[in-house]
């Protein structure tokens, strides 16, 4: 039998999240758990079987908010293994809290360029009309098709396919809560095929050394009013990096400049835009506080990625052991790949 004959084979993982999410044994409970394994999952979905020869691994059964870089280090390991074994594609089931940021971390993290899904539930299988089996059949008619090769990680939900550099939860409940606000989907499945209409470069994998443990980055989005006066502790409290996500453009109020600056000279500070779209500017305004300012004054630009995802790159590249030097270039070739496609 040919290659070409022989069906896909795809590795479901599952590690958790509202997908997985049922009432426990006593009759009155109202509220849900993450307990169905990925094997249940699969066996939930008999359409599966005309798509792929279906394996299972449950690596976790926990809510994606517990879920950590350290966990993701394990999965894109046990990714890249499976597919060093024969799996044409693997997909990852989860809550659906953090997908915009694990799945960022995988597209880091994963060495092969075979299809790595990620894709969970809004709506628990315990509600009227769940949405997780429809997602999951989905993901794995996505994680099985050649064109979705070389891609990076993607996420699949409500028949979209997303590039996980991009995508975001937009929504607390709505089955359409993914959205890429500054690209657009990569895609969609219709009937069961799969349509890729816009495509990606793939990304610079990161090596992670330090013994597998991700240093710790802090988050902070500037607010009217604030003054941040927290941020000389960040050291203390055992912080080696900072993702500030400022106003608009890329601006935060001119009382917290001094502070930023002066960590800006002992550790990787990033500039990000709150907003969540667009990308942060280079050099529009001049006041204390603007973009060119900051940067001037030796903050990195977050460019194209959210704070969210300029957290989770600064981590893992601290975590391959970059300095101030490496951290900023690394971002510069993450921005250009962005806008480019090529790096270039």
């Amino acid at each position: 039998m040919s290659n070409e004959s022989r069906p896909a084979r795809v590795t479901v993982i599952s590690l958790g999240g509202t997908i997985a999410a049922t009432t426990d044994a006593d009759p009155v409970a109202t509220t849900v758990v993450p307990q169905l394994t990925a094997r249940d999952l699969v066996d939930a979905v008999p359409q599966l079987r005309d798509v792929a020869v279906v394996e299972t691994l449950a690596l976790r059964t926990i809510p994606s908010c517990d879920l950590t870089f350290e966990n993701m280090i394990e999965l894109a390991a046990a990714i890249d293994a499976r597919i060093a074994a024969g799996a044409s594609g693997v997909v990852i089931t989860q809550g659906t809290d953090t997908i915009e940021e694990t799945s960022f971390a995988l597209d880091l993290l994963v060495r092969s360029s075979a299809p790595v899904v990620v894709t969970g539930a809004m709506r628990n299988p315990s509600l009227a009309g769940p949405d997780g089996p429809a997602n999951l059949l989905a993901a794995v008619q996505v994680a099985s098709d050649p064109s979705a090769s070389g891609l990076g990680t993607l996420v699949v939900m409500n028949d979209e396919i997303h590039a996980a550099r991009f995508v975001r939860k937009t929504h607390s409940t709505s089955p359409s809560t993914f959205h890429s606000p500054s690209a657009g989907p990569l895609g969609w499945l219709s009937e069961g095929r799969v349509r890729i209409v816009v495509r990606v470069a793939p990304l610079d994998r990161i090596a992670v050394v330090r013994g597998g443990v991700v240093p710790p980055v802090a988050l902070i989005s500037a607010a009217l009013g604030d003054s941040a006066p927290y941020l000389g502790s960040l050291e203390t409290l055992g912080y080696e990096g900072l993702v500030i996500e400022g106003f608009g453009g890329g601006h935060v109020p001119a009382r917290m400049v001094a502070a930023l600056e002066e960590l800006a000279g002992r550790m990787p500070v990033v500039l990000a835009s709150r907003t969540g779209a667009g990308e942060v500017l280079r050099g529009t305004y001049g006041f204390a506080g603007s973009e060119s300012d900051l940067f001037a004054r030796g903050l990195l630009s977050a460019g194209l990625l959210d704070g969210r995802k300029a957290r989770v790159f600064l981590s893992l590249r601290l975590a391959a052991g970059d300095n101030l030097t490496a951290a900023r270039d690394g971002f510069d070739r993450m921005n250009s790949l962005l806008a480019h496609g090529d790096g270039h």
